[in-house]
């Protein structure tokens, strides 16, 4: 089996499982301990908050370790560990330990698997492989979907934890039968890989994270999930208010926004040199807006899918473009996962808002008002990724038209110490 196969693999398995319990950890929690709604909001947000607090030293972790095979193993173990800590447990603690260890196995494992895949393909074929991986990634989560909604009715809620755990078996075993020999630590973070004697040291983090590139857009990354993060739940509450089965809706749209995101995901990988990083970012911003205005104006449930199918567009080409720019900001430093996790974190606040701005919007302004509100944040975004500059255009350079993901591109990242020896070559 190639390489590339394992990786596809470990991109299924752990597509599902990267959340733990995600979702279905509401349910399991109301049926099997009878929690309140406000006592599994707590608990999921001290965990969220905690995570994304982790994720830019866990990015550290990746670069600094540079062994991603052991790492996303051992994230996965994490995942397995935490969820079957939490069948049985029932108090506060309990459970917010078992969350905890499963979402810092979930927080690790993105990381890991991006250093992976850069060691395995190389800078070059990174955004293809990005998109393949995203593919098989949204692959995973459908057919996780899928067995745990045609099994519910048979198994009850504990198929959730069933289907988890066999992911998160099948994700460790297909990445400690991946060959060593594929991964090449130097390819990885964009030193030469051959002449072992040079040793270029790692550039200054705080040089790397103030980039005005990455700050542009991580700042546009948090607006775009402050708007999208809180979307498909109100759609949902939405539904229930006006009488439709809500629940049975939001689990169609889910679908159908994975089944779009795969198609989109490999266009998006396929795109990505062909017309540049800059234009990818814009139609995920742009499609944004639009999907709020569908989401306030339409009421039909059946119409409403409309507005999901964008939503598969936008979070379809934001999973591929993100790690490729990312890559592209910090090639050579020996950071990128760092800048990564970080940017992931920022991604990751704007998210944990939404839910919080789009319920206090529900309460005083109505559903319509409500998402018209959300496209407000969504144009934010729109305008700031209109003002960042190509990390790679079709010609193969970038804004300063200097190579993107080459050697020579990396050489105005300054680093901790003496000058690298790349960088003299890149000057040359």
């Amino acid at each position: 089996m190639q390489a590339t196969s394992h990786l596809a693999l470990i991109n299924v398995f752990v597509g599902d499982i990267q959340g733990g319990l995600g979702p279905f950890l509401g349910t399991w929690l109301a049926q099997a301990a009878q929690w309140s709604p406000s006592r599994i909001g707590l608990v999921t947000t001290i965990v969220g908050f905690s995570t994304l607090v982790l994720s830019g030293p866990l990015g550290a972790l990746v670069d600094r370790v540079g062994r991603p095979r052991l790492l996303i193993a051992l994230a996965c173990a994490a995942i397995l560990g935490g969820t079957v800590m939490l069948m049985p447990a029932r108090s506060f603690p309990t459970v917010l330990a078992a969350q905890f260890v499963a979402a810092l196995g979930g927080t690790l494992v993105v990381p890991a698997v991006a250093a992976l895949t850069l060691g395995m393909v190389g800078k070059q074929a990174f955004p293809k492989q990005q998109g393949r991986n995203q593919a098989y990634n949204h692959v995973g989560i459908l057919g996780a979907a899928l067995a745990i909604s045609f099994g519910t009715p048979v198994f009850g809620p504990s198929i959730a934890f069933w289907v988890l755990g066999l992911l998160a078996v099948g994700a460790i075993v297909a990445t400690v039968t991946t060959p060593g020999r594929a991964w090449n630590a130097r390819r990885a973070v964009g030193w030469k890989e051959d002449d072992p004697d040079d040793k270029p040291e790692r550039s200054a983090i705080l040089k790397v994270l103030g980039d005005r590139r990455l700050l542009l857009l991580s700042a546009s990354l948090a607006l775009f999930n402050l708007a999208n993060g809180s979307m498909l739940s109100l759609l949902g509450q939405k539904l229930v208010a006006a009488g439709q089965d809500g629940t049975g809706w939001t689990a169609r749209y889910v679908m159908v926004a994975q089944l779009v995101m795969i198609p989109v995901a490999l266009l998006a990988g396929s795109l990505a040199d062909r017309r540049g990083r800059r234009q990818l970012l814009i139609a995920a911003c742009a499609v944004l807006p639009v999907r709020a205005l569908l989401s306030a104006l339409l009421d039909d449930p059946a119409w409403l899918i409309l507005a999901e199918v964008l939503d598969g567009v936008a979070s379809g080409v934001i999973g591929v473009a993100v790690p490729v720019v990312v890559a592209d900001l910090t090639w050579g430093s020996g950071r990128t996962q760092t800048a990564l996790g970080t940017v992931a974190a920022v991604q990751g606040v704007g998210g944990a808002l939404s839910g919080w701005i789009g319920g206090l919007l529900a309460i005083h302004f109505g559903w319509t008002w409500t998402f018209l509100a959300l496209g407000l944040p969504a144009l934010l975004s729109l305008g700031l990724a209109l003002w960042l500059e190509e990390t790679c255009a079709p010609s193969g350079q970038d804004a300063a038209g200097a190579p993107c993901g080459t050697i020579g591109a990396a050489s105005r990242l300054p680093p901790e110490g003496p000058r690298l020896a790349f960088e003299e070559q890149g000057r040359a």
